[in-house]
């Protein structure tokens, strides 16, 4: 991204910019769960940061990330509202984070999909405290100036958000990256083979099967609960979905799974693995959160 120097304050230069834009677009993602609408935030505190006197500016990336999160508070508040007409389950848009992604961002469990969707049960103002402290380290007075309120309500707002994270988190301790691959080839193998009895081994017997097609695609509408009945719903679902090609790739810092028909990309699945066997399997179909993968 270029920009067009003129006499007067001192612009963000592109090689600043380029080095905090991971936690610029990080923290509107995390926030919003949404790689289209963190884009457009990115661009927005691009475009203030360019015009802007930061001759008095300390922390270069806590300004940028906090006028990031503000942004994203505002977005944040109307799409609760919107998402109370979304047709079906919704589930954050994928986002690819392995050597080959169109986006850098800061890795870790807070970008998964199963963060993301605990960070929706969360309050935007809790959502917002949380992600600024916990994952980017922003002290509370800036936080409380984001939110409109109090440092110490800040702070509270954050612990608030920590417990209920931790009491949304797996007891179990998280399965390892080697472990979560090796499961999710062999699902691969078992899906492609339509081997029932191979599905039903490596899905927990209460494991729970979502997806998001937004009322773009025919797809359930509801969760489906159970680790057989997920089995023969997918092995029912080969001949209309069958895929010419299923890639292993990293989403969100975890492995997943991409189908491909006739060249383009059909869906996106994420899985939470505990004890060796899929809990969860979350299939992103809508074509406006997988048109960038």
């Amino acid at each position: 991204m270029s920009v067009t120097r003129t006499p007067g304050p001192p612009e963000v230069l592109e090689a600043e910019w380029e080095t905090h834009r991971p936690a610029v677009f990080g923290v509107a993602y995390r926030l919003l769960g949404s790689v289209a609408d963190a884009e457009d935030v990115a661009q927005d505190v691009w475009l203030r940061a360019a015009g802007a006197d930061l001759r008095g500016i300390g922390d270069l990336r806590a300004w940028l990330v906090t006028v990031a999160a503000r942004r994203s508070y505002d977005i944040l508040k109307s799409a609760r509202v919107r998402r109370e007409t979304y047709v079906g389950p919704w589930l954050p848009a994928p986002l690819l984070t392995g050597p080959d992604a169109s986006e850098a961002v800061l890795v870790d469990e807070s970008v998964g999909s199963a963060m993301l969707l605990v960070m929706e049960e969360l309050s935007p103002p809790e959502r917002v405290a949380f992600i600024l402290h916990d994952v980017f380290g922003i002290e509370f007075g800036r936080i409380a100036d984001v939110l409109d309120t109090s440092g110490p309500a800040a702070r509270q707002l954050a612990s608030r958000a920590r417990r209920k994270v931790a009491a949304a988190r797996p007891s179990a301790p998280r399965a390892s990256r080697a472990e979560r691959e090796r499961l999710l080839a062999a699902f691969r193998a078992a899906y492609e083979a339509g081997d029932l009895a191979g599905l039903v081994r490596l899905l927990h017997p209460e494991a729970v099967y979502v997806t998001d097609g937004g009322g773009r695609i025919g797809t359930a509408r509801r969760v489906v609960h159970g680790g057989a009945r997920i089995a023969r719903l997918m092995v029912g679902l080969l001949l209309r979905w069958r895929s010419d090609r299923i890639d292993l790739v990293e989403v969100g810092g975890e492995p997943a799974l991409v189908h491909r028909r006739a060249g383009r990309v059909f869906s996106v699945d994420t899985v939470e693995i505990e004890d060796g066997l899929i809990t969860a399997y979350r299939r992103v179909l809508n074509p406006e959160k997988i048109a960038h993968v």
